[in-house]
């Protein structure tokens, strides 16, 4: 039923190219039918060069020179045939990768949260190749296979029935063996792809990690784990192909018991003369039984190929049908003047319904408030910085901007409005400038150079080899850590949200530059509605509200001053890092 589905699907989307497929059909039938109108002519001519007194060579020459013509069109036809099959293949593939990037972008966290992200780069590049090439292989085979089958079979008919008859009795046993390997493949193709993606997580994973593999020595297990996936790879592999290469000899075995059949019926009747069979003509019908007999190999070999690309096809649609997440409301506002105002009502939030982690929290803050959020590590401070920037939906309660529920606004203006920087850096392949341009893209190269100097990042990009121009790899390549963290700040520099969400901003930066950030936060905070989660407590000392979380709930609530007077949690955690009291 889900082969039938994915089929369905795919016609659905090859359907929107039914002018570039009706001229690939109009052209293959074409093509056809010189193919079969080729072997009449050579026909008549064997016959006049057989026949009894002088040989017509003029009327021989005339035959050739028709059939030599037929295949010269025919092969111009077969040219563009391919061409347009080509560009059909490019179109429904293009498609689906658009498609499926798109839906990507929609879903929600938790489904990115919970797949690999090796399987479902696997979905989109590997899977579609995949189908690409079956689909390819059907859109060039499979039309002028069935239409070379229809045609010789009305001919044949047409020119002896009873040689005919040798043919269609031994047709279904081809089909039969055709469709009955098909269906065993299939199976085995998806468990096919389906390794496939699991050997491509794999790899991302451990290419992507490799200082920490050898800072562990763990080589030999990544080995021995990759060989284990590779391993299972080439099983299910070899199985599949096993069982799909029998269909090819098989049935040129059932076609090379049509072809013999066909000419010991017409050799009999060319003795007997009977019925008007010359040898032109049995020479005429063997072509026929060849070419009738052809495209059922090349059709089980299609219809192998396809099983892969149906399987493959399956994988990535799984992947575009996943649940996006909720849309946006259609009288979702969209925020314009932001004061600051948040305030959380009886927030409740679990990522897993047996797993508790947020329970009944809420908290009032006022515009310009600098909130720290602390506590040990699983606590829920960045699950709270998911639900504020709607990540991820509350389960109970409500979390309001300006007195208006998030779930009532939309995602991009409620997100637009907040500057966050991550522990996690992300720099994508290009300049110095242009990543720093992702907090505003419509800035100039002063106000970039400037938003660098607030960051104390100009320094270090100056003695670069391009400086702003200098381009950098995947996720910010030879760069340091802390070099990347302070290109991620000056974006929000650049940005100058009205919010601000500080997640271990400065954890990778050397203390003397942490020191002059911290003041250049500063000032970027006041009069901003500020969040920051650390780790180290003395970056969060001038805070107007420490929240101390533990176990989802927060327990403490003060300035420093404050929860240090109260001998509390937050005392504790405190003291431990610093050994001296104030």
């Amino acid at each position: 039923m889900k082969k039938k589905g994915t089929f369905k699907k795919i016609l659905q989307r090859v359907g929107k190219y039914k002018f570039l497929m009706a001229l690939s059909i109009i052209f293959a039938a074409v093509t056809v039918l010189l193919t079969l109108y080729i072997p009449i002519l050579i026909g008549d001519a064997i016959d006049l060069a057989v026949g009894r007194g002088n040989v017509d060579m003029v009327g021989i020459g005339s035959l050739l020179l028709r059939a030599g013509a037929a295949a010269v069109i025919c092969g111009v036809l077969t040219w563009l045939m391919n061409a347009i099959n080509n560009k059909i293949t490019y179109f429904v593939t293009k498609d689906i990768r658009d498609e499926a990037f798109r839906h990507l972008q929609m879903l929600p966290l938790s489904y990115l949260d919970s797949h690999p992200s090796g399987k479902i780069i696997s979905n989109i590049i590997n899977d579609v190749d995949q189908f690409a090439d079956g689909l390819l292989m059907g859109f060039t085979q499979l039309f002028t296979g069935v239409v070379t089958i229809l045609g010789t079979l009305v001919l044949m008919l047409s020119i002896n029935w009873k040689v005919a008859l040798v043919v269609i009795v031994f047709t279904p046993l081809s089909l039969f063996i055709a469709s009955f390997i098909s269906k065993s493949t299939y199976s085995m193709f998806l468990r096919q792809s389906e390794c496939r993606g699991e050997q491509t997580t794999f790899i991302d994973e451990y290419v992507g990690n490799q200082k920490t593999v050898r800072a562990f020595s763990h080589e030999d297990e990544a080995q021995a784990k990759f060989d284990d996936i590779n391993d299972r790879l080439g099983r299910v592999s070899l199985k599949a192909i096993f069982f799909s290469s029998l269909t090819n000899p098989s049935t040129r075995f059932v076609n090379n018991l049509i072809y013999a059949g066909v000419a010991l019926a017409g050799s009999l009747l060319v003795l007997n003369g009977g019925e008007g069979f010359t040898v032109g003509v049995l020479s005429c019908f063997l072509s026929y039984a060849n070419q009738y007999t052809k495209p059922f190999n090349e059709i089980s070999g299609v219809i192998t190929e396809f099983q892969n690309s149906v399987a493959c096809a399956a994988r990535v649609f799984e992947l575009m049908e996943a649940e996006p997440q909720i849309p946006d409301a259609p009288d979702a506002l969209e925020l314009e003047a932001v004061q600051g105002n948040v305030e959380l009502k009886n927030v409740r939030f679990s990522y897993v319904p047996e797993q508790k982690l947020i329970e009944n929290l809420s908290l009032c803050v006022k515009p310009g408030q600098r909130v720290a959020i602390v506590g040990p590590t699983g606590c829920g401070k960045t699950t709270l910085i998911n639900l504020l920037m709607r990540f991820y939906d509350v389960c109970d309660g409500s979390i309001e901007l300006e007195g208006r529920d998030v779930r009532n606004i939309t995602r991009h203006s409620l997100r637009s409005h907040y500057g966050m920087v991550l522990q996690e850096t992300w720099l994508r392949s290009g300049t110095i400038r242009d990543n720093i341009r992702i907090g505003r893209s419509d800035a100039t190269d002063e106000e970039v150079i400037a938003a660098a100097k607030q960051a104390h990042a100009h320094s270090f990009i100056r003695r670069l080899p391009y400086g702003y121009d200098t381009v950098i790899g995947e996720d910010g390549g030879s760069l340091s850590q802390g070099q990347k963290q302070l290109l991620c700040i000056a974006r929000i520099m650049l940005a100058l949200p009205p919010m601000l969400i500080l997640d271990e901003a400065t954890s990778s930066i050397d203390t003397r530059t942490e020191l002059k950030v911290q003041d250049a936060f500063a000032r970027l905070m006041q009069g901003r509605t500020s969040f920051v989660v650390a780790h180290r407590l003395s970056t969060i000392r001038t805070a107007d509200l420490i929240l101390v979380m533990r176990d989802g709930n927060v327990i403490e609530q003060g300035t420093h001053d404050e929860l240090l007077a109260l001998g509390g949690f937050y005392s504790e955690l405190y003291y431990s890092q610093f050994e001296t009291t104030e």
